[in-house]
């Protein structure tokens, strides 16, 4: 199942180029369809390796996608309210749990939330959501977001890039590699909420 919506997303990035891109991100940023990054992010920079796409191009269109994605949702908090996500987020794949410990991880780091949320899964999509319920300074949720997304964009093209000189590997393993991706950053969230908490504590 993996590998075919994997085929799928090569397919649709070789298709359509940066918009493809563009899109695809867009909906992995939002809660749409979510979906590992890893699956687009990372065959793109195969096919920059290739030369048949800018590498520069591609890491701004994934960041732009991001972005629009993330800004999407943070809007759409704003304007429903707590209250309507809470009620129709089952609709779109928002459980009220979810929100709660996305609201409790924003709460617990701040602003620079949005920084790091970009870099784990599933708080990935989500968010924006509370930075939009917290009406957070457009131009500080813009930066962290942006900063976020450029950092994970730029590591999973270039490893699609240095992955391209051998294309069956590549090819063979790549449901490997996200899952491999996955794992380490969900090892990294629990190192560095174990640090934070023991700061805490400290304090």
């Amino acid at each position: 199942m993996l590998s075919e919506i994997i085929s799928f997303i090569v397919q649709t990035v070789g298709s359509l180029g940066y918009i493809g891109i563009f899109i695809m991100m867009f909906i992995e940023s939002s809660f749409i369809i979510p979906f590992p990054s890893e699956v687009v992010m990372i065959p793109a920079g195969y096919l920059a390796y290739k030369g048949e796409m800018s590498m520069l191009l591609v890491v701004l269109s994934g960041i732009l996608g991001s972005l629009a994605g993330a800004l999407f949702n943070y809007y759409l908090a704003i304007k429903l309210g707590r209250k309507l996500l809470v009620k129709y987020g089952n609709y779109v794949f928002i459980k009220e749990e979810t929100l709660e410990k996305i609201e409790q991880f924003f709460k617990e780091h701040g602003h620079i939330s949005t920084f790091f949320g970009r870099l784990i899964p599933v708080v990935r999509q989500y968010i924006s959501l509370p930075a939009g319920l917290a009406q957070m300074n457009l131009a500080k949720f813009t930066f962290y977001t942006t900063l976020g997304a450029g950092l994970w964009m730029i590591v999973l093209a270039y490893l699609g890039y240095f992955l391209g000189d051998n294309e069956e590997l590549l090819k063979e393993y790549l449901h490997l590699i996200i899952i491999v991706i996955l794992v380490s950053i969900v090892i990294f969230s629990y190192i560095y909420y174990k640090i934070t908490k023991k700061r805490k504590k400290s304090l």
